[in-house]
């Protein structure tokens, strides 16, 4: 079934839709929700939280791209389920890293007083990753959007993990500097 007709289903709220969306989209949900989680049992209920999630946000939400759009909702998901579980130092280590490597370049969100500052913020750093060659942004999204160890990005581009994470060190620095001009940093932070 495509995507148009999936969310057709939603529209209609056809109750197929579920089952339509676990069975196009669920192994690349759960995939998302794992590299954050390191969980399967969470990460299981993160996807089942998915679907529940784009039932109530279909309609109105009309997505472009029905799998960016789950990717989005797990993401959040997972995200939100890692900082429950922090305080037990659950979650493999891998998202604090992505977190902590970002945490120079983009500030708290927490501080963004609005939500038109957050999109604007949003729709900044989606310039900049077309400013980027294709293989420096797949990178950088499969570090930060899909928290995919160093390794396996290098394993994917045929490169070592010190190449890698020099790639995405250079990216960091150009995301910082290109927030900068945009006003959305400190002129004076590093």
């Amino acid at each position: 079934m495509e995507d148009q007709d999936i969310i057709a289903l939603y529209f209609q709220r056809e109750e197929d839709a579920i089952p339509q969306t676990a069975a196009r989209y669920g192994a690349y949900c759960f995939a998302v929700a794992n590299n954050i989680l390191a969980n399967r049992e969470d990460s299981e209920e993160c996807v089942n939280d998915t679907w529940l999630s784009a039932w109530n946000a279909i309609p109105p939400a009309r997505p472009g791209r029905l799998r960016l759009f789950l990717a989005r909702i797990t993401r959040n998901l997972a995200l939100n389920r890692f900082e429950s579980f922090r305080a037990a130092k659950r979650g493999g280590g891998e998202t604090e890293l992505v977190l902590e490597e970002l945490s120079q370049c983009v500030a708290d969100t927490r501080t963004v007083e609005t939500e038109f500052q957050l999109r604007e913020l949003e729709r900044s750093i989606s310039r900049f990753l077309c400013s980027l060659s294709e293989r420096d942004s797949n990178i950088f999204l499969l570090r930060y959007f899909y928290v995919m160890p160093v390794y396996r990005i290098a394993a994917r581009y045929g490169l070592s993990e010190k190449h890698t994470s020099a790639v995405l060190s250079r990216v960091r620095r150009k995301l910082a500097r290109h927030l900068r001009r945009e006003g959305f940093m400190d002129r004076r932070e590093p």
